[in-house]
């Protein structure tokens, strides 16, 4: 039987340029589609972290963001500097909020290892503002956030995000009458004593009227979750506290 050695070439060459479209194509999708989504956890830092300093477009009750066609101007007119702190040095970087604080922390573990800490400074309403990002466990996955403090180390506006909590229960940590209670707190006892701020059940403090017991009122409900929040606060907290305690009045 006569074979077509024309005909199967072509067939060969033609799967060749299909398999080799299709992976071109696939490639440029794929580059294009991680650019977005690098784009895009850059836009929600911005957001992050400009909430937690007060800029925002809240009404009310409503936890509302600068919009995206601003942020980036917005950013730039509010975060005046930026540092990567190691221990009481602070080295200026107009990238820090570009830092990964996971991939920091894991590679931290390694005791050889010295750990970048981004800083921003904010300035608003002629008073200045340090915003500190904080990542942890809740009860279900990974819970995150900004804490934005006075050179006094009270602090003055928070912003908390979650990867999975139960809704309407754990989820509520980034709800506006829990991140608002946080205004005001301080993270210091009465002796210059680092306590961190505890969510705590019970309190006898439902209106946060006191804001030097290191505490604001727990999430019915979501005991795990609160825990979790005021451990990651300590926990990271802390890695900060000796450059901290240098702008302290």
């Amino acid at each position: 039987m006569a074979i077509n050695t024309d005909k199967n070439s072509y067939t060969v060459l033609f799967a060749t340029a299909m398999v080799l479209i299709v992976g071109a194509l696939l490639a440029f999708v794929s580059s294009n589609f991680k650019e977005q989504i690098t784009e895009n956890k850059r836009i929600e830092k911005q957001q992050n972290i400009l909430y937690a300093l007060g800029v925002n477009e809240n009404d009310e009750t409503s936890v509302e963001f600068v919009s995206k066609s601003i942020v980036g101007e917005e950013f730039k007119k509010y975060i005046t500097k930026q540092y990567v702190i190691t221990g009481t040095n602070a080295v200026e970087n107009p990238n820090a909020y570009l830092i990964d604080i996971k991939k920091e922390e894991a590679a931290a573990k390694n005791p050889s290892y010295e750990r970048k800490l981004p800083l921003f400074v904010g300035e608003k309403d002629n008073a200045t503002f340090y915003i500190i990002p904080v990542r942890g466990k809740g009860l279900w996955d990974a819970i995150w956030g900004y804490i934005s403090l006075d050179e006094n180390l009270v602090v003055q506006g928070v912003f908390f995000d979650h990867a999975g909590e139960t809704p309407g229960l754990g989820s509520n940590i980034k709800e506006r009458f829990f991140m608002d209670d946080f205004k005001g707190e301080h993270i210091l006892d009465g002796n210059n004593t680092f306590k961190g701020i505890e969510v705590a059940k019970g309190n006898a403090d439902p209106k946060n009227n006191d804001k030097t017991d290191n505490e604001v009122d727990a999430i019915a409900g979501a005991t795990i979750t609160g825990n979790g929040l005021a451990a990651m606060l300590k926990k990271d907290l802390q890695l900060y506290l000796p450059y901290l305690k240098t702008l302290k009045k």
